[in-house]
């Protein structure tokens, strides 16, 4: 049987923005009058999209951000904290495993996602951004894991597991416990941010990064990232195994082939992702 293949350019979502330039694809949260919180709805079509994304051709990175100077403020109190508190406990668990499989769809899915961070990043929000595999920010953003301060664990989403990994154990222990709120600054100091731009530059930033990555060996950068979260849980000797098998497999790849000519010809290769 063929892989299901889909072609996202087309694509018109309903609870928030997309749109696609080249082989890149970028996703706004548009309710800027709330700082773009979450809802049931929203929530469940990203992680829908996420996991459309694995049988896109057309889209080789994602970009992630938010509208109207704010990145997104987590799920949102009235549509989604007020029914909870109504909840019985299946239905609660089936709400927290969703919001859990977002993060677990971004994370399966090829495509580098850059998350462009403006203003507020909070709870669900910087969760979202934990889950992405570059962040871009601006001095004047606002990072909080807020979960403890609506009377809930700093595990959420996959927090326990993400944070540490990007900032240290210590640090998270700090932000999750805290529920603090972190400038660019520090955030960028603590390495949970790549780097901090200009907000007038950030969108912009965020998209050229990404087409640079959509102009690269695609299949080799979803090899990258398949292998960066693959092997937490694995010793050195396992690691190296799979690296073995992961960067035989891409020695198979055109791109590979494509560079070797271009080197031996002093050119600059052109990739085309297969």
């Amino acid at each position: 049987l063929l892989m299901k293949r889909l072609q996202l350019a087309g694509y018109q979502a309903r609870h928030f923005g997309f749109s696609t330039s080249g082989k890149v694809a970028t996703i706004r949260l548009n309710r800027p009058d709330r700082k773009n919180p979450l809802t049931f709805d929203s929530y469940g079509e990203l992680r829908d999209l996420f996991r459309e994304l694995c049988y896109a051709t057309d889209i080789k990175a994602v970009v992630f951000t938010g509208e109207g100077g704010n990145f997104c403020s987590g799920g949102d109190v009235h549509e989604i904290i007020g029914p909870l508190v109504k909840m019985d406990m299946p239905e609660l668990l089936e709400f927290t495993r969703m919001t859990g499989d977002l993060v677990k769809a971004m994370r399966q899915c090829p495509q580098p996602i850059v998350a462009a961070i403006d203003g507020v990043c909070t709870g669900a929000g910087a969760m979202i951004a934990c889950g992405s595999d570059m962040r871009l920010a601006t001095a004047r953003s606002k990072l909080a894991f807020l979960f403890v301060r609506v009377g809930l664990a700093g595990a959420d989403m996959g927090a326990c597991t993400l944070l540490p990994r990007l900032i240290g154990l210590s640090r998270a222990a700090d932000l999750l416990y805290t529920g603090r709120v972190v400038g660019g600054d520090e955030a960028a100091a603590m390495g949970f941010y790549n780097r901090l731009v200009e907000p007038d530059q950030l969108l912009a930033e965020a998209q050229a990064l990404a087409q640079s990555l959509a102009e690269g060996p695609t299949f080799g950068h979803a090899m990258t990232k398949t292998m960066l979260w693959q092997e937490w849980n694995s010793g050195l000797g396992e690691c190296i195994e799979a690296e073995a098998q992961a960067q035989a497999i891409c020695m198979q790849t055109n791109d590979f082939e494509r560079a070797y000519h271009a080197f031996a010809a002093k050119q600059k290769p052109v990739f085309e992702g297969n």
